[in-house]
């Protein structure tokens, strides 16, 4: 496979998730936005952690002096100025997948290609921060349509691997920045931890990576920190933790090696990143401290990201 197709490939996949992580991130913060706030100390304090956790928080601020709900939702959904928001990131992948087309089904490129003539519709009718619910669960199932034609139709090939990595790095990154925002930002100062506005915000973050469910049927106890952190980063069985990402990562990674007959720097740095989650613990995350424990995981993705490129997207 050509270099240039396995770019087109991983960043279509790539794309497509992260338009469906901001539309979680999103919905997450337009529920707590309603939650009663005990203090008007931080009235915005929800929907600047939306800018946290996609990372475009100084990008807003270069075009924008103050955050309201309106301008953060045109930001993240709609914005041509914003790179990561949803609108290019669809524009992004449609533009991959029309790069390599006939290395798709057709299945995969009408679900990306309807995807991208649906959104001018929502650009028109300019969505509203109280609407936006429902624009997010339009967005994935956009991803899920996009996802499901590809697992179901695409050969187990070299070309398939590149999909699925670009889907895994980039859901393992905003699983990381979805945990990190809520521990290290979101809980307001004067606010218990363990207290009712704790407790609201740890079930809407839960939601928001539908993990709510899964958190009842594995710990069958009322929401707390530490269980949700060892769900979202070690439960390998939780298809959104940065354990189960990375079992992916490795795994696909390992069929490019076979497939090419060689090893490489990307499929070490997973190995290595793996096993530290497989074998980790939630206490000894604690000890060390789960922001800098997070921070740490982020820079290594973006170091895997750039390992894979180097290696096979060149």
């Amino acid at each position: 496979m050509l270099s240039r197709t396995a770019d087109s490939l991983f960043w279509m996949t790539r794309y497509v998730e992260r338009a469906e992580n901001i539309a979680r991130v999103l919905h997450a913060t337009s529920r707590m936005s309603l939650m009663p706030h005990i203090s008007n100390e931080e009235p915005m304090a929800e929907w600047l952690s939306a800018l946290s956790a996609t990372a475009s928080y100084n990008a807003f601020f270069e075009q924008y002096d103050e955050a309201t709900p309106e301008r953060v939702v045109e930001f993240l959904a709609f914005s041509e100025a914003n790179p990561s928001s949803i609108f290019r990131c669809l524009s992004n992948a449609r533009a991959n997948a029309r790069a390599v087309r006939t290395a798709l089904t057709s299945d995969t490129w009408e679900a990306i290609n309807g995807a991208w003539m649906e959104m001018q519709r929502f650009r028109r009718d300019a969505v509203a921060p109280s609407d936006i619910n429902r624009f997010a669960s339009w967005v994935k199932d956009v991803s899920l349509n996009v996802d499901g034609s590809a697992f179901r139709t695409m050969l187990r090939n070299d070309g398939f691997c590149m999909q699925r990595l670009g889907v895994y790095i980039e859901r393992a990154d905003a699983t990381a920045r979805i945990l990190d925002v809520k521990y290290h930002i979101l809980l307001p100062a004067h606010e218990p931890v363990g207290g009712g506005l704790d407790y609201l915000q740890w079930s809407s973050i839960l939601r928001a990576v539908s993990a709510h469910t899964a958190y009842r049927w594995v710990y069958r106890s009322s929401i707390k920190p530490w269980l949700v952190a060892e769900l979202l980063i070690l439960r390998e069985e939780m298809p959104r933790s940065l354990a189960s990402c990375y079992s992916n990562i490795t795994y696909h990674l390992d069929e490019l090696g076979r497939t090419y007959g060689r090893q490489g720097e990307s499929q070490r740095q997973a190995r290595r990143i793996y096993s530290r989650l497989k074998n980790g613990r939630t206490e000894e995350i604690y000890q060390t401290g789960l922001h800098e424990f997070l921070t740490e995981f982020l820079a290594e993705n973006g170091r895997l990201g750039a390992a894979i490129t180097e290696q096979y997207l060149i």
